[in-house]
């Protein structure tokens, strides 16, 4: 078989699996701008993940696919042509990569199946009051104690942190650094540990996705 005709039965299987998998009313809200609960997403993410098909860009051991690039832009064509809704770029595209490269295998266990499923959510603590791009800039401080980390300080802009079960942040860990893009950490907090508080950032519309979140 040809690469072209390959391609074409690829398409064809990704086609036929949509139609007969993706809930039609979840397809009407992506096609129509309609908001999508949490629940409507999970359930998404465990029907691809029972496929194997959530997280194409994934190595294969992790719960990936062996898919080229070509396999992969012709399945994002054909979920945008079957409105299926855009998983978590904060799961998928962000933290999961990173564990999968420089996460111990304890983390990579409990941590990459669950965002397969949906199970756990992700939101990224990059951007401070006097940090927003300039990532090198932060001052949000983790001291190690022990096996642990003691956090102070704050993020703001922080997207869907209501939602999230947990939090990436990047934090200063070595304050004497010689140059003040070195001693920063990746750490993973869970949103439920003490001391952590979250303020909404209202929008125009009284709505709202992006918070202040307090260490």
């Amino acid at each position: 078989m040809s690469g072209r005709e390959e391609h074409t039965v690829f398409e064809k299987e990704v086609k036929e699996f949509l139609e007969k998998n993706l809930p039609r009313h979840l397809a009407r809200k992506i096609e129509f701008g309609e908001p999508v609960s949490r629940e409507e997403l999970t359930l998404w993410s465990s029907i691809l993940d029972k496929k194997g098909w959530v997280a194409p860009h994934w190595p294969l051991e992790f719960g990936g696919t062996d898919w080229n690039l070509q396999k992969r832009h012709i399945f994002d064509v054909v979920c945008r042509q079957y409105h299926a809704p855009p998983l978590s770029g904060f799961g998928f595209n962000m933290v999961g990569p990173a564990i999968i490269k420089y996460g111990t295998d304890r983390q990579r266990n409990y941590f990459l199946p669950r965002i397969r499923s949906g199970e756990l959510w992700f939101c990224q603590g990059y951007s401070e009051p006097g940090a927003g791009s300039d990532l090198a800039s932060l001052k949000m401080n983790a001291q190690r104690n022990g096996d642990s980390y003691v956090l102070n300080g704050s993020k703001i802009w922080t997207s869907f942190a209501h939602q999230a079960d947990w939090i990436f942040c990047l934090v200063r860990t070595d304050p004497n650094a010689p140059k003040k893009q070195a001693g920063i950490s990746f750490l993973l907090i869970d949103m439920n540990t003490p001391g952590i508080t979250l303020r909404p950032i209202k929008l125009v519309d009284g709505s709202f996705e992006v918070n202040e979140v307090f260490f």
